[in-house]
């Protein structure tokens, strides 16, 4: 299966509107750029009619204009392989391809090839997960990486210390794509699996849980997280905007999740819960 990119070209206020309604019809994951954002889906899920009719109610609201296109395999290698640069978060973690060269003075280096795969650490979402990771213990703890993607959060956290690694996502060839970045960062716990919660069934408790997917999926599949996580463990939450945090502190709390803190960078988010 191929993407499809909806380029959106709205003000700030807007399209933070627009991100919450095309997240009612298919579109998961989402980039902003100068002039809006870019919403990505897959092919098959596209609703040309549904995007239409959202783009008439706010037609009024500022100026907008949106178009969008199918991003094939290989174009997406294409693009990335352009356009990716080599990048440092928090002073301590590399995030690079491995055609770029190793830097100095880093705790950690990551060698990511994102294929299809969304998690470069570019974007905002994984950054600030990682920069939560490096906040909490993981030395010899269960971890599991919902929505995995490149499985870079997984990675982090095998980096970190952690025993054993779980990473999933409903992609097949995100699945494919995180086990090639496991290996070439000679990582030996992660295993990644291919399904949504479902695949979970049967699990032990994880120690702790990445989940940087978006806001109606974290809604939605919230309480599945929660009965695998003990008292006094934490979960990591990412792929929403500011203006969302108190959905998903409301959800957390009926699932016996204490909200933490958060961090926010351009207006998303990763908050910190902790099990009750």
């Amino acid at each position: 299966m191929d993407y499809i990119e909806l380029r959106v070209q709205a003000p700030r206020e807007l399209a933070d509107i627009l991100v919450a309604e095309l997240g009612e019809v298919g579109f998961d994951t989402f980039e902003d750029n100068d002039e809006g954002f870019c919403g990505y889906t897959g092919e098959g899920e596209f609703d040309a009619d549904a995007v239409a009719e959202i783009m008439s109610r706010y037609e009024g609201m500022g100026e907008l204009s949106y178009s969008h296109r199918v991003i094939t395999r290989q174009n997406w290698n294409a693009e990335w392989e352009k356009n990716f640069q080599p990048l440092i978060i928090a002073d301590r973690v590399s995030v690079r391809a491995p055609f770029h060269p190793k830097p100095e003075g880093v705790e950690y280096d990551l060698e990511i090839m994102p294929r299809m795969s969304f998690g470069t650490g570019h974007h905002e979402t994984t950054a600030l997960m990682i920069e939560n990771q490096l906040d909490i213990d993981h030395h010899g703890k269960r971890v599991l990486d919902m929505g995995c993607g490149t499985g870079i959060l997984a990675i982090m956290a095998e980096m970190l210390g952690a025993r054993q690694v779980l990473a999933v996502d409903v992609e097949p060839w995100t699945v494919e794509n995180a086990r090639d970045n496991a290996a070439e960062n000679n990582c030996r716990t992660i295993e990644c699996r291919l399904g949504g919660v479902e695949v979970l069934a049967g699990e032990a408790p994880f120690d702790i849980i990445l989940a940087n997917i978006n806001r109606n999926v974290l809604l939605e599949d919230m309480h599945a997280y929660a009965a695998l996580l003990p008292s006094g463990k934490p979960i990591l939450f990412s792929g929403f905007y500011e203006e969302d945090l108190a959905k998903i502190t409301a959800e957390a709390t009926r699932q016996g999740l204490r909200y933490e803190r958060h961090r926010e960078l351009r207006n998303w988010i990763s908050a910190i819960f902790t099990k009750l």
